[in-house]
């Protein structure tokens, strides 16, 4: 007799049948189970042996994990796979960790058409010391330009020679917090603070043709693929990244599924606010753009998070728009059109506004926004988030740029107080909070299972780093959470995926180990036998 209801939607075999010796559907109150049938991308029943034996039809597929675990499609909550394949180009700065290593680092860099450009450059290399331009020119002489970007993906450093190129000659003022650095006497250090101070470097700068920036992103996805991941809410839909994706399904299907949120930045007037509304009605095969993406602040290291109270530099006082009530309208405006909101609050008072400004839409705007990142937040108010339904979008590997013992440039701007409350996973969801899990690949890497495991560790797996706030960790099955129900939930998707059960997507990641009960340590490093992504095997260990 079969362990488990079998539920069949439909007379027709399935096209796959996924056999695994445990299945963790993550459905609340479901009998064990040991087989899921796949038919047309979407799980059509989930039983045991003898069941599948019996769906079985001549053209089906069975895939036999044997002692592997099978879980819900593992999905990235935040992520920039299409963006970050600019971001993350040039040299790779991510183990560089003081000045000494910078210069070696900038000896043996590419070039390419004659520019320098490296990323991932922690703040901590500076040692407190400015972000200036002549740690560049020392090495790269003053007529070589280059554009470094560091590690928290809101600031840059320029040199003399990119600047010129640029015309960024002195401050100026802009639409959105950003700030282009410079000495008392109005000369640029070349140290560029978010995204409108950025880009006046970017739009100068030499960018892949789109052909090889298709290759670079299915190469990207397909390593996303063999970490277990299924899906990722992209938070970016700018430039040409819709005609990439439309280019790339023309040829071939993408192996993650990906949910993408088009930013909206300040200044953006009706017109603008219409075309995002617009903007929702877009999907290919395995993409869609489900959502709009604000920005509250900055980053505490770039001294442009929104704080309560001001950081040791006395900076972090201000928000990412101009007018903090612009922000508020145009979410309720897009709140109005029925469109999800994410919103980048890293402080305290960031966090506090997207709150506030959610509490003014009532009882109907649960559970159809969020706030990402929240990296420094009193306890006490982890509690709205349930009492609101603002639903908590945290990456658990950002705070490995961060100590335990505070000697780090984030944890020092914010003082002990505020850098004691760092990355509080655990107290939101003890709160009853949502909580999705993601990398915001390129600024921490996209392996779900490092992820995985660093929620559960509050370090990177393998290492004796002292963990930062280890009260913070998630159990086991609150770390899966992240990654599928909540995650699920995140996207408005409760009904359709982050289970495993009949009539939705059939999203499967097999491990090798029990993300439930296998060491953390261990977990970050599982094989990973099987991912499927709607159905389509997208990686599989032969």
């Amino acid at each position: 007799m079969s362990s488990a209801p079998s539920v069949r939607p439909s007379s027709a075999a399935p096209d796959t049948i996924v056999l695994a010796s445990r299945i963790h559907t993550l459905s609340p109150g479901a009998a064990p189970v040991g087989a899921v049938a796949v038919r047309n991308g979407l799980i059509t029943a989930v039983g045991d042996a003898a069941d599948a034996r019996a769906w079985r039809g001549n053209a089906t597929e069975v895939i036999d994990l044997g002692e592997a675990t099978l879980v819900p499609g593992l999905t990235d909550g935040h992520s920039h796979p299409v963006l970050g394949l600019d971001l993350a180009s040039g040299a790779d700065l991510t183990a560089v960790r003081d000045l000494d290593g910078l210069r070696a680092a900038l000896t043996t860099a590419p070039r390419t058409d004659g520019w320098v450009i490296g990323w991932g450059l922690d703040h901590n290399v500076f040692g407190g010391r400015p972000v200036h331009r002549e740690h560049l020119e020392a090495v790269l002489g003053p007529d070589t330009p280059a554009f470094v970007r560091l590690y928290d993906g809101h600031s840059a450093l320029a040199s003399g020679a990119a600047l010129r190129l640029a015309g960024v000659d002195g401050p100026r003022a802009f639409a959105q917090r950003a700030l282009i650095a410079c000495e008392p006497d109005g000369t640029p250090t070349g140290h560029l603070i978010e995204p409108a101070a950025m880009d006046l470097v970017v739009a100068v700068m030499p960018r892949r043709p789109l052909a090889e920036r298709r290759e670079a992103l299915l190469a990207l996805l397909s390593g996303m693929a063999a970490t277990g991941l299924t899906g990722a809410h992209v938070m970016d839909a700018g430039g040409d990244v819709l005609e990439l994706l439309r280019g790339v399904e023309a040829e071939q299907a993408l192996p993650l599924r990906l949910r993408l949120a088009p930013w909206c930045m300040p200044g953006t007037d009706k017109d603008g606010l219409a075309e995002l509304v617009a903007l929702q009605r877009e999907a290919g095969r395995n993409w869609l753009v489900g959502g709009v993406k604000f920005f509250m602040d900055g980053t505490v290291e770039g001294g442009t998070a929104w704080l309560e109270h001001p950081d040791c530099h006395g900076q972090s006082r201000d928000s990412f728009w101009l007018d903090p009530a612009a922000y508020s309208e145009a979410v309720h405006q897009l709140h109005a059109a029925g469109v999800r909101t994410a919103t980048h609050a890293i402080g305290d008072a960031g966090v506090r506004h997207v709150l506030d400004t959610v509490a003014a839409l009532g009882p109907n705007g649960r559970m159809r926004h969020r706030v990402e990142h929240i990296e420094t937040l009193p306890h006490a108010q982890a509690a709205r988030f349930r009492e609101l339904g603002v639903i908590a979008s945290m990456q658990p590997t950002h705070s490995a740029y961060t100590r335990a013992d505070h000697t780090d440039q984030w944890s020092l701007r914010l003082g002990t107080e505020r850098a004691g409350r760092a990355w509080i996973c655990r107290s939101l969801r003890d709160a009853g909070a949502v909580l999705a899990l993601g990398s915001d690949w390129p600024i921490a890497h996209y392996d779900a299972r490092g992820v995985l495991s660093y929620a559960q560790l509050r370090r990177h797996a393998g290492t004796d780093t002292p963990p930062v706030a280890p009260d913070q960790a998630l159990t086991p099955l609150m770390a899966l959470e992240g990654f599928t129900t909540h995650a699920a939930l995140a996207a408005g998707e409760a009904d359709t995926a982050g289970r495993i059960a009949p009539g939705l997507r059939a999203d499967l990641t097999a491990l090798a180990l029990d993300p439930l009960t296998a060491d953390p340590d261990e977990l970050a490093q599982s094989p990973v036998p099987l991912t499927m992504s709607n159905g389509v095997v997208t990686h599989r260990l032969r």
